[in-house]
């Protein structure tokens, strides 16, 4: 309001200005003596001054706001371009606003999204710069955007991202391009390799931007690492072996002191100095070998019986070198065969040493068994004191359960080896389980003899034992009730049935009486006595005296069937003990 009246009083302003000229205009031509139509003309010009002046005033503000208007639709068609390319709203313009201010609204607006795109395509290019850097190291793809179009935030902060993910996989990649660049370097130097193709050089060499450090360059060093990991272990058992051949020939050859020097140098620089260095010794050993073939071959002879006994070969096994072992003509010929065998029974034992180690255990525990087999049968180990017998029966029960857990792994074990080997593991010229099986064949024929020996013996005794004559008119006096009544059972295999039976006819404090009798042999109340116990229970003799081909029986089976034997045994010597 205050704005509208100011303009108001402005053009009131502008025509009381106009009058107050006219009519100095007019006072001056009446001084002058201008004519009324002098003076009507003049009034015109004047008229016609002002008319051009506001007409060209006019046209000038006309063309201004043409101009606003032109600017304000360039603005709204750019503003919308700008907003279409940075994935804007479209911009409104508030109501009731002049043309000036549309104007200015809008040309604050395009040149703030102006800005905003100038700064997302800077962004952009240094981002792609880096994208492009990155990809051409890593071999990787990069990240797309399409060209001409401005980035969004959100692409601009993916594509940030994805350089950000692809330096940290520079330099994890960086990390292990020089590890394993130091790694190859290192074998190089310590095998004393050089370089023999264009990896090898580049692998080495100290410029650490010669690499694309892609996957594929990642796996041909680590491919080339690994080989030269094979070869250093390679150089290193050709290495040992030579050492090995040289301790061996230093050995054989009994060389003095002062020969022994190389053994106690320090390793070379490098393997293949090392290698030659060793080469060199065992040539010059080989050369003194020669000089003495004789007694070189026998000492290779006396290791390859070693190793033959350790083996546990038999004369089979044997024989097939039994012609070069027993060749009295010595030549490089026969040494080399000798040393052929030899390292021949070295691979073959340290390949079988786990199965012999455990066969060993089994013997091992063999023996223990046999032993606790021999005191079972003793009848004088129930007088020992001091709880040896708790013990003994510990240490039985134990082995006697470790020996089929032995016998099971080394079936598994031979069973590997031979799947593995192509051949049979033979032990003694036979198989290692038909070996286990004539072991317990052998003990079982032995306790089979043993018995029957005892049995033998005890008839033989009894057969030849004067006995006892008393007066005339005597009776035949029977044995004592309680020892008839206990004679069926004194052979049952319990060894509390036998102590209590023993007990009672020592206690009894009688004994047993014999008279000749007209028409009975003499001694015959005690061999029927003998006979009764013997054809009884006790079958097993018949089966041991028979020509039958024994059964194979289980393990436990057999333990069960020794010990009842040793217990019978033990109660049958004791009872006739004290019959005699």
């Amino acid at each position: 309001i205050t704005c509208d009246k100011f303009s108001e009083a402005l053009a009131f302003s502008l025509v009381t200005e106009i009058n107050h000229a006219m009519a100095k205009l007019v006072d001056i031509w009446d001084s002058i003596g201008i004519m009324e139509d002098q003076r009507v003309e003049r009034m015109q010009t004047v008229k016609k001054h002002i008319d051009g002046l506001l007409h060209s005033m006019i046209k000038e503000e006309e063309a201004l706001r043409h101009c606003i208007k032109t600017n304000i639709i360039t603005s709204q068609k750019q503003l919308d371009t700008l907003c279409l390319e940075l994935g804007l709203e479209p911009y409104k313009l508030e109501e009731d606003l002049t043309v000036l201010q549309m104007e200015k609204n809008l040309q604050c607006r395009v040149e703030s999204l102006l800005k905003e795109k100038n700064e997302r395509l800077r962004e952009l290019s240094d981002l792609k710069k880096q994208d492009e850097e990155l990809c051409v190291t890593l071999c990787a793809t990069p990240y797309y955007i399409p060209s001409g179009s401005v980035p969004s935030r959100t692409q601009l902060q993916e594509l940030q991202e994805h350089v950000k993910k692809l330096g940290n996989e520079k330099e994890s990649r960086v990390k292990v391009f020089s590890g394993l660049r130091q790694d190859i370097r290192s074998l190089m130097d310590e095998m004393g390799h050089e370089p023999e193709s264009s990896l090898e050089r580049e692998s080495i060499c100290p410029d650490s931007d010669i690499f694309l450090l892609t996957h594929d360059n990642i796996k041909a060093l680590k491919l080339l690492l690994s080989q030269l990991e094979m070869k250093k272990k390679s150089l290193i058992s050709a290495r040992d072996k030579l050492k090995e051949r040289a301790t061996s020939l230093w050995n054989r050859l009994s060389c003095p002191e002062s020969e022994g020097e190389a053994f106690r140098e320090a390793a070379m620089s490098t393997l293949f100095n090392d290698i030659r260095r060793w080469q060199g010794y065992v040539e010059h050993l080989e050369e003194l070998q020669m000089a003495q073939l004789e007694e070189v071959v026998d000492k290779v002879r006396q290791e390859l019986v070693v190793l033959w006994d350790k083996c546990m070969l038999g004369p089979e096994q044997r024989e097939p070198f039994s012609v070069h072992f027993c060749d009295d003509h010595y030549t490089e010929e026969l040494l080399s065969l000798h040393d052929n065998e030899l390292l021949r029974m070295k691979a073959f034992y340290e390949a079988a040493q786990p199965i012999l180690e455990d066969l060993e255990k089994w013997k091992r525990n063999w023996a223990l068994f046999q032993e606790f087999q021999r005191k079972a049968a003793d009848p004088n180990r129930f007088s020992n004191r001091g709880g040896s017998l708790l013990k003994e029966s510990k240490d039985r029960a134990k082995v006697q359960k470790l020996l089929p857990k032995l016998e099971e792994e080394l079936r598994s074990h031979v069973e590997v080896w031979e799947k593995n080997q192509g051949t049979s593991f033979l032990v003694q010229d036979q198989r290692i389980m038909d070996y286990i099986s004539s072991q317990w064949e052998e003990h079982r024929l032995q306790k089979d003899k043993e018995k029957n020996e005892r049995m033998t013996k005890i008839t033989e005794t009894s057969q030849f034992k004067t006995p006892t004559k008393r007066a005339l008119g005597s009776t035949y006096t029977t044995p004592t009730p309680n020892k008839i009544k206990k004679m069926p059972n004194m052979l049952a295999p319990r060894t509390a049935t036998v102590s209590s039976t023993s007990s009672a006819s020592s206690s009894s404090g009688l004994s047993t009486t014999f008279v000749c009798v007209p028409g009975r042999p003499q001694l015959s109340a005690k061999r029927n006595k003998i006979t009764e116990a013997s054809t009884g229970p006790r079958v097993l003799l018949q089966e041991f005296n028979s020509d039958k081909k024994p059964v194979p029986m289980s393990y436990s089976a057999f333990t069960s069937e020794l010990s009842r034997k040793a217990n019978t045994d033990a109660f049958l010597n004791s009872t006739v003990k004290d019959m005699l």
